[in-house]
C-alpha cells in the first residue's frame, strides 16, 4: 500500500534572487534553510515585497547555535495594522544542528561570510538558499566579466 506521503511534490515559486551575489561573490558552498516570520511578513513575501542587498547571517552568540538573518529587508504590509512587522529585524533561520556547526566553521576562515542567494516558497513554507561565499577581487570580476562576453559572443554566432 501506498502512502500519501511518498508521492508528494512540494511547489516551488521563487520570491526573490540575488544576482549580485553572483557577481560580487565567490560562491564556495550552498544551503537551504528555513526562516522564522510573522504573518504579515509572509503576506508581503506574497506580494514579492523584498530586498536583499547588504543582507547576511550571522551566530550572534558563539556558544549558542542560533543562527540569524540580518538586514533582509521585508516591505510593510500594505494592509496591516498596528502589528505589522518591523521592516529589517533579525530573522531566525532553521537549520539542524549539524549544518550549523559546518557553517559556523566554515566562516571562521578568513574572509567568509554567509549570505542569501534566494527566497522561495516550498509548499506553504518560506525558505532561504545561503551561500557561503568569498569576496572577489576586482581582477576576479573582470575576468568573469570577459568569460560571460566570450560566452554570449558564442551563442550569437552560433544560433
Amino acid at each position: 500500500m501506498m502512502n500519501s506521503v511518498d508521492n508528494f511534490e512540494r511547489q516551488y515559486k521563487s520570491i526573490a534572487k540575488n544576482k549580485k551575489a553572483y557577481h560580487d561573490y565567490l560562491i564556495m558552498q550552498k544551503i537551504e534553510a528555513g526562516i522564522v516570520l510573522q504573518g504579515t511578513e509572509v503576506k508581503s513575501l506574497r506580494a514579492g515585497k523584498c530586498s536583499m542587498t547588504d543582507s547576511y547571517a550571522h551566530f550572534p552568540n558563539k556558544y549558542n547555535d542560533e543562527f540569524f538573518l540580518m538586514n533582509l529587508h521585508i516591505t510593510p504590509y500594505e494592509h496591516g495594522n498596528r502589528e505589522n512587522h518591523e521592516s529589517k529585524r533579525m530573522r531566525k533561520l532553521l537549520v539542524n544542528r549539524k549544518e550549523a556547526a559546518k557553517l559556523r566553521t566554515a566562516i571562521q576562515e578568513k574572509g567568509h561570510t554567509i549570505i542569501p542567494l534566494a527566497l522561495f516558497f516550498s509548499g506553504a513554507f518560506v525558505k532561504v538558499e545561503l551561500g557561503v561565499a568569498r569576496a572577489k577581487k576586482k581582477y576576479d570580476k573582470r575576468e568573469s566579466n570577459k568569460k560571460r562576453d566570450v560566452d554570449r559572443e558564442l551563442r550569437r554566432k552560433y544560433r
